[in-house]
């Protein structure tokens, strides 16, 4: 089996990225279909911006609860959950009858999502070997780009159709990938770290056999086991009672401020404005609505080609280069945005039609694309490698549940900001950007290369040497400090 096992796993896990671009994605073009606004009756801004925050704020409860799911099941049975949540959340988007049940299909949807995109960078980065986790982990990302493509060029030709099936239709589709992910789950490994942890070690090395095993590496697995199994054993001899105890150590406390620094910064970047606004910003410039559906269309498929790169480049490069390459990126395009807008495509208060300046600006939205990619990719990478396993279910959970939070403000604030103040909205953006970019040189440490175990040494927790670079150091000081392990070793 070996690496394509594990690489098919990854793809079938990123469904979950596919579920949440489409449902992020849809409600921008379902929002604006003429037949969604004649039976809801045209809903006012403040309906609109709850249909598309609901989403969000249903994902608030669904990050928080991988704080404790997949350490109590396991990583697949948590998966499973968030699937089934999705199929009953998108089916009652499917059939709403009014507003009320708009919003709750998105509040349920939401909580699955929020589920998902935590669990299944996790679960990724637990299966994959050093050299592959960044691609493997970042496949959420590529898969979201696909469901926002498919999402919106869906929602683009549902808008030739004069029915109501012009908008129901693309709300239904959102059934297929939970469904997918409920039926195929079942046959994928379980994360051989768990089971470690649940003291299931002879399960473990035989997932890990399945994983990485290419037929003639038998030491290197043997040595990756032991790696783990030393580790995991070690960090359980800390106590983690309580959610203050991930603040008890300096080194948590920086891991910690790291994830949800990262994600916080993916959000201040400006990316869900655009995303979840895209439409509505169009028509702010005097853009068509089939237009403007197409502009957006055109994005998502760029998107992808983007991510593509992205994941290439991140286990060659690392981490921290491309998301300094990315604020800065993006710092530039969006500043570019505001002062045409404000100078070339706003006089005096009134829209010109400057179409040299109206198509920049466009332009300028797909330039921002490009260089959001390597921080879209490396926001779910790095929050699910930098915790050790005694906490990394909890610390994935508080950095997921920091971007859901930034993502319910801005779906809440950005088109108050936007009918207010227009596009110098992104002056605010902007200097995000700006600080993002020197955290991201100063305080983040690169971790490519290690795994997942080696990862302590970037902040000095390190518990026992490491097997995989130190074998006889790590054998020698199991057996002093855990004889009952070493006991056990001998057995198997």
């Amino acid at each position: 089996m070996g690496r394509g096992y594990t690489a098919a796993t990854a793809v079938f896990l990123a469904i979950g990225g596919f579920l949440f671009g489409y449902d992020s994605g849809i409600i921008s073009s379902t929002i604006v279909q003429p037949y969604f606004e004649a039976y809801m009756g045209t809903p006012s801004s403040s309906q609109t911006g709850g249909i598309v925050s609901s989403f969000t704020g249903g994902a608030i409860p669904g990050a928080l609860s991988v704080a404790w799911l997949p350490d109590k099941l396991g990583r697949k049975m948590t998966v499973f959950i968030g699937a089934c949540i999705s199929v009953f959340g998108c089916a009652l988007q499917a059939g709403a009858r009014n507003i009320p049940m708009m919003i709750a299909g998105r509040f349920i949807a939401g909580i699955s999502v929020g589920l998902l995109s935590a669990v299944v960078p996790m679960y990724c980065s637990e299966i994959a070997t050093s050299q592959d986790r960044g691609k493997l982990s970042g496949l959420l990302q590529w898969m979201l780009s696909w469901g926002f493509l498919v999402a919106q060029w869906l929602g683009y030709g549902c808008f030739k159709v004069n029915s109501d099936f012009q908008w129901r239709f693309p709300l239904a589709f959102q059934v297929v990938p939970g469904l997918v992910i409920a039926a195929g789950i079942w046959f994928l490994q379980e994360s051989p770290r768990w089971l470690i942890e649940q003291d299931r070690h002879e399960e473990a090395r035989a997932v890990l056999t399945k994983l990485h095993g290419n037929g003639s590496n038998a030491e290197f697995l043997d040595l990756e086991f032991r790696e783990i199994r030393d580790t995991i054993v070690a960090e359980k001899t800390l106590q983690v009672d309580s959610w203050a105890a991930l603040l008890s150590k300096p080194s948590w406390r920086k891991r910690l401020l790291l994830g949800c620094g990262l994600q916080a910064f993916g959000q201040l970047s400006g990316i869900n404005v655009i995303n979840y606004y895209g439409n509505v910003i169009y028509k702010l410039l005097g853009i068509g609505t089939g237009t403007s559906l197409m502009i957006v269309g055109i994005s998502g498929a760029l998107s992808i080609c983007y991510c593509t790169v992205g994941l290439y480049v991140l286990d060659k490069v690392g981490r921290v280069k491309p998301l300094i390459f990315s604020a800065v990126g993006m710092a530039l395009a969006l500043v570019v945005n505001a002062v045409l807008s404000q100078y070339y495509v706003v006089k005096s208060g009134e829209q010109t039609s400057d179409g040299n300046a109206l198509r920049a600006m466009v332009a300028m939205n797909l330039v921002f694309s490009f260089f959001f990619t390597f921080t879209g990719i490396i926001t779910w990478v790095y929050p699910a490698e930098v915790f050790p396993m005694e906490i990394r279910a909890r610390g994935n959970s508080i950095s997921t549940l920091t971007n859901w939070c930034l993502n319910l403000l801005f779906a809440q604030t950005a088109p108050i900001a936007l009918a207010n103040i227009g596009f110098k909205f992104f002056y605010f953006f902007f200097a995000f950007n700006i600080v993002a970019t020197i955290c991201y040189i100063f305080l983040y440490p690169e971790t490519k290369g290690k795994t997942l175990e080696q990862i302590d040494e970037l902040f000095g927790d390190q518990l026992v040497p490491h097997a995989l670079e130190d074998p006889d150091g790590a054998a020698a000081a199991m057996s002093e400090k855990f004889q009952h392990v070493a006991h056990a070793e001998t057995e198997v």
